[in-house]
Parts: structure tokens; sequence; C-alpha cells
């Protein structure tokens, strides 16, 4: 019997292709091979809610060669990923298939790593798509599309062109700004701490000031610590009591998708995004001692559960006794559980723990070797026992004044012996104490230092610290954490200083700011919380997924309507830093193409620009004006570099070699002029924008306001003007007995 396996990814094909015998042929999607449309909304939200989908650019051939190899086939297994993406690649898949063979061969298969086992399992447990997961995935596309499409080109009105707004992504960036506005408006508040050293006859010891006459002492500065210095120092100390015990510090539970990516960059310095690079390639397989051999090393990486398999358990277990000994083993099993987790997968492990990193890095490229060590030890470490510390805390009298320190020493490494402790537990203050000291002990004290110390603003996020706040409030999924990290970078929207931290911009606070103001429930945290809730009810068939379309598209279409009829002109932000020009303005923050800049207010009769920097207090300072900027486009006709300068009237671009060369740029219409065949060039009066021939004043052809390079689709003239009104923007034909007109959000989209 000829059978047909489906995968989404290529990589998996040699891997899998080396279990199963010739009757098995293996293709792969490439990924979706459907989406919604990029020229329009492709949603309808009326009784009945219809998704558009379209084959996407280039995976004609792919499904075409999928559907060919399916009438061949005796039986159909679509097995790509097994997450919603996953499923709804089948979904499509299937859609496509069942128009050429008949719907009864097509299956589908899951399996959590890529074993000879593990698909055989599969196989032999083929199931029927999951329509519910299909609707979930469906929901959160339909929600970030209507976020995407309805909102973005409101921001290109109000901004600055190129904006895009997302449901997810936006209010991560959202936590972002409101830690930078934290810091910004942060007073720091002085306090002091004082230490003793202190001397008996089984030695010294260092020991903090915890109380004065019973309460915990608040030291606001100099003048109360010295005077605490000099009351401590006429008094007589004792040793009051020694406490000794045991603590116990346990394994980390293993990894699961946001755990290993916030480990990954604390302890390998990885992004988000190689992480999820580097776990694919482990997951889908690489070579080792065969190099025509992929080896799949861990399970699925897109998990949440922090489950694991009697299977693996047994597997680690075995190992640890072997390897370490049985002062190491448990005595039962470390059982591990996530609330509120989809529980689809296991927590990602090695497949087989034989496969020691020792082994596998002989083999791997450097990254990939460092992060399935990491995963190796997790793993391995959580089925040991715990570390095993002896706590001694002492508590030093002297009058009304108290003195206390704690000092501990490992006595057991246990799961330390494979996974090192944190960077936060290395970091635990202990101090060493006299093994001899007793209670009653008389000490002296020899010397008493007072310390300054400073409150310190919250911290700017790293991606491992960003990704632990999105996992607490219940923000996206660690699916999308990459997708989310790298897109407000590309939009500009955050940048990372020297230590690697988000900082927003300019444009990424202004962004916020106004979706806030104007879209305050899609940018509330808990908003956002409550909906991926509500998407994971629509997975386990527990919530209809038009009606969670329909609830929230009523309430958003309510906040968008008002955004949109606000003001109309670009916003800016109004500093209150005079215009150093003309005196009379105040400058106002502005975007451009280059980034945001300050710009006099009375613009156009003021034309001052210039760069600005603020620092963390948020004060901006200016730097010097924007001065020009070398391009690398030649000027036509003497061949130097063009150069972008800003002038009275705004930025252009003109030939660096000015005043010989006064070649200036202009921007010219796709379309020659009707009436001399001459360019249609822009140009700029009084702050109005307008387009006329370039052979002026020889010709007078001119169209007033914006256009775009459009031919109408009616008539065929070569452009549209662009009219705005209270409704919104429309392109409109210029010619009256045409009348064609279409909305500039479907049109641009």
């Amino acid at each position: 019997m000829k059978k047909l396996i489906v995968v989404e990814s290529p990589a998996k094909i040699k891997t899998i292709s080396k279990f199963l015998g010739k009757d098995y042929t293996i293709l792969s999607t490439l990924g979706h091979v459907k989406d919604l449309p990029e020229s329009s909304l492709g949603v309808a939200l009326d009784d009945d809610v219809t998704i558009d989908y379209v084959v996407l650019e280039k995976k004609d051939s792919v499904i075409a060669n999928i559907c060919k190899e399916a009438r061949k086939a005796d039986e159909i297994f679509l097995a790509p990923d097994p997450d919603r993406e996953g499923e709804i690649i089948a979904w499509h898949v299937a859609q496509e298939v069942e128009k050429v063979v008949d719907p009864s061969k097509i299956r589908r298969i899951t399996f959590n790593e890529i074993t000879k086992q593990a698909i055989t399992d599969a196989l032999s447990h083929p199931r029927t798509i999951d329509i519910d997961k299909v609707r979930a995935q469906q929901a959160r596309r339909v929600l970030d599309r209507l976020v995407g499409y309805e909102v973005s080109p409101i921001l290109w009105k109000k901004l600055a062109k190129g904006l895009s707004a997302g449901r997810v992504q936006s209010v991560s960036l959202r936590l972002i700004c409101d830690r930078e506005e934290e810091i910004r408006t942060f007073k720091a508040e002085e306090y002091w701490t004082i230490e003793g050293l202190f001397k008996g006859k089984s030695g010294q010891l260092t020991a903090e000031l915890a109380l004065v006459k019973g309460k915990k002492p608040t030291i606001g500065n100099k003048e109360q610590a010295d005077a605490l210095v000099e009351e401590i120092g006429a008094q007589s100390y004792a040793v009051d009591a020694i406490k000794d015990s045991k603590r116990l510090k346990n394994p980390h539970a293993p990894f699961m998708t946001s755990t290993l990516q916030q480990a990954a960059y604390n302890r390998l310095g990885f992004s988000v995004q190689k992480t999820m690079q580097l776990a694919q390639k482990l997951y889908e397989g690489v070579p080792l001692e065969d190099s025509g051999s992929p080896v799949a090393l861990i399970t699925y990486m897109r998990t949440d559960s922090l489950r694991l398999s009697d299977t693996a358990v047994d597997q680690a277990r075995g190992f640890i006794k072997r390897t370490y000994g049985a002062d190491y083993l448990p005595a039962s099993a470390q059982v591990y559980a996530k609330g509120k987790a989809q529980d689809a997968h296991e927590a990602i492990r090695p497949i087989d723990v034989t496969v020691t990193p020792d082994h596998a890095e002989k083999f791997l490229e450097k990254g990939l070797a460092d992060l399935y060590r990491l995963i190796w030890q997790r793993f391995v470490s959580c089925q040991m026992k715990p570390a095993q510390y002896a706590q001694r805390q002492v508590t030093i009298i002297g009058g009304t004044y108290t003195f206390k320190v704690t000092g501990s020493s490992l006595l057991f490494d246990g799961f330390l012996s494979v996974y090192k402790a944190d960077e936060e537990d290395e970091n635990e203050k202990t101090a060493k104490i006299p093994a001899n000291l007793e209670k009653d002990e008389a000490l002296s004290l020899t010397k008493t230092a007072p310390k300054q110390h400073f409150t310190q603003p919250p911290p700017r996020y790293t991606e491992a610290s960003l990704v632990k706040d999105l996992e607490k409030e219940g923000i996206g999924r660690p699916s999308t954490y990459a997708t989310i990290m790298k897109t407000i970078q590309a939009r500009a929207y955050t940048s990372l200083d020297s230590k690697k931290r988000f900082v927003p911009t300019e444009l990424g606070m202004a962004v916020t700011k106004m979706l806030v103001e104007h879209l305050p429930k899609i940018m509330n945290v808990k908003f956002t919380a409550l909906m991926e809730e509500d998407l994971d009810k629509i997975a386990a068939g527990d919530l209809d997924r038009d009606v969670l379309l329909r609830s929230f598209y009523e309430m958003f279409e309510k906040d968008l309507e008002k955004f949109r009829g606000s003001s109309k002109a670009k916003q800016a932000e109004k500093t209150d830093i005079d215009c150093p020009e003309c005196k009379q303005g105040k400058l106002l923050i502005r975007f451009g193409k280059a980034g945001s800049f300050l710009g006099c207010e009375r613009y156009p009769d003021c034309g001052f620009t210039s760069n600005f920097e603020r620092n963390e207090e948020g004060m901006i300072t200016l730097t010097a004006s924007l001065g020009p900027q070398l391009l690398e486009e030649k000027c036509p006709q003497c061949g130097k570099n063009l150069r972008r300068i800003v002038g009275r009237f705004g930025p252009f671009i003109a030939c660096s070699g000015y005043p010989e060369c006064k070649y200036i740029h202009q921007e010219t219409a796709k379309f020659p002029c009707p009436v001399d065949g001459g360019a249609i060039i822009k140009r700029s009066w009084k702050g109005k924008t307008f387009w006329g021939c370039k052979n002026y004043p020889k010709c007078t052809f001119s169209i007033s306001g914006d256009i775009v390079d459009t031919p109408c689709p009616s008539c065929k003239t070569p452009y549209l003007s662009v009219k705005k009104s209270a409704s919104g923007t429309e392109y409109v034909c210029t010619k009256p007995e045409c009348g064609y007109r279409v909305s500039a959000d479907l049109a641009d989209a």
C-alpha cells in the first residue's frame, strides 16, 4: 500500500524517513500554505462569520505536488506540528487534497518526538482533524487581523507612515513603555545600613544592625547613621542566640518554552529567536556519528507543560542511579505541574538521556551543543535529590541594639552536581561564622561601618525578563514571544541599550500613548490575558469561535470609530522648550523617515529642527541640528552622492556638489503630463502639497492635494486623488463622469 505523510518542515523528512519503509512518501508544506489575503480584510462578521483564505505566494506548486502524490496514495497522513498552527495547516492541506481523493483516506497524526516508536505509535493511532483547535487558531488570526488591519492605517494618518499595531505586540510594547515611565519618574531615596565587626574567643564575624529597641531601624542620612554609630560603640555585646538548621534547595522543573528562553538568555546569552531556531533543529534532527542520518535530540519545543512521560522519568532515574549513585536518587519520581497549561505536549527534554552533552558536542556546532547541554542538564537534574545546606543564624545583642548574621555551607550537592545554581542563588548573601561560637559568649565591637545606599529604579526589560512578565501576565503564548521581540525592534518601537535591555523609542512611546488613550481595552493587560483564556476555551470546545469574535468586534468598533474621528492633524508631542530660532513657538516632537526630531510648532513660518536626546529622567536635551545626511544614491547630473538636507520648508534631497551642481531631487509621478508629456513633480507652497508639470510656466497643468500612482480601475486615469473627510480617507477618480472611489484603508492594505 502506498502511503503519503505530509509534514510541516522539510528538515523532518530525512529524520522520519529512516524509520519507514519504501511504501512511504514524505512531503513538506514548508510552513503555512494558506492565509488571509494581503489586499483586503478577509473576514466578514455577519450572521455567519466567514474567513477568506488564499493560497500563499509560491505555494501553488507545493499544493499541486501534494495533491499529485495523494492521488497515488492509499492513505494520507497529515503530520504538521502538534499545535494549533499545525492543526490549521493540516486542515488547509486536507481542503485541497479532498478535491482529488476520497476524504476517508485522509487522517491526522501527531508526535511529540521524532523517534521510531513515536512515529509508529502515531501511524497506529490516527485521528480526524481537531476542528476546535482549528477554530481557536482562526479566532487568534482574525483577532490579530482586525487589530492590525483596522488600527495601523489610523496610526499612519496620525503619526507616521509604515506603523503597525498588534493585539499582543502593542500590549507587550506597553509593558516596556510603562517600565520606562517608572524609571523616568523614579525618585531615589537615601538610606544607610550599619555593619559591626565583632571579635570573641572563638574568632571574629561581621553582622548587620537588624533591630533598635525591637524595631527595624530607618536610617535616612549620614547624621542619623553617625549618631547610631556613636551609641552602638558604647554598648557591651554578647551572643544572644545561635540557631542551627538545614535548608533544602529543590531542583528546578524541566523546561517549557518560556523557561528555556529565559535560561538560554541568562546563561548562554541567546536571544529568544536564536533559542527557538536552535531548538527547532534539535527537535527535527541533526547529524551525529553518521552525517547522512540525522537524529532528533529533544522533544517538541513549543509547550507550556511541565509533564514528563513515565518512560522518560524511568530513563532518567536509571541513568542517575548508574552515573551518580543511589544517594542522588529520590525514593520516588519528582512530579511537576503548571496551572492553566494546555498540556498538549510534554516538557522539553532530551529524547535519549544516554546521548550525553559531552558526546553530542563532538558532532554539533557550538550553539546547538550549548543549548542541548542546558536542556539535558535541566531534565536530568529535575529527577535528582535536593541540595542540602547547613545554615546557622547568630543574634548578637548589646543594650537596645540587635545585630544578626546568617551563614551556610553546602552539605550535599544533590541536583547541583548536574545543573549549577542560578545567578541569583549564587548571589545569596552568606557569611563565615566561627565553628566554635557559643551562646552568651562575650564579643567586643572592634569596628563599626556605616554604608550609604540609594533605592534603585526598576530595571529595564531584557528579553528574558520580558518573557517572564509576559507569561506571568498571560499575554500571548511562548511560541509567539520570538516574533514579538523581533517586531517591536523592526518597527523602531524599541532599541537595545549597552546591556541589551529594551529602551522604547520616542515613536514607541508615542504609539503606545495614543493607543492607550483611544483603545484602552485592547491595550489592557488583563483584557489581553482573558482573551488568551478564551482562545484556550475554544480549543477545548467550551466556547464558540463566532461568539468571541462578534463580542470583541462590537466593543472594538465603538472605540475604533472614536479613534478615527479624533484629531485629523498629525499628532506631535509638545515640549516646554522654546524655539531657539524664532523665540515665539514651542518645540514639538515629530516623526520622519529618519526617526524622531524636534521642530518648531510655527512651521512652515519657522523651519527650525534639531536632533535631541532624552535622559533616564525624561529630560530632553537638544543636540546638533539635523545636518546634511550623505546618501548612497548618485546625482543623475554630476555623479556625486546625493544628500538629505532639512531646509526652511522641510527635508529635501539635493546634490552634495552644490553650489557647482544645483540638482534637487524631486518626487516624480509615474505618469507623464497629459498636456505636453513632461514629468509630473511634487511641489509645496505655504505648507500645502500639489503636483504640477515640470515645464511650468510653459505648461500650467497641476493637480491640487495629494495623489497616489494608482490608475483608476474604472476609466484608466493614471492616478487617483486623495480626499479626506470626517468618515476617513478615500481615493477618488478626478473625472466627475467616472465617479470611482475606494476607502484608502482597503486600497493601501
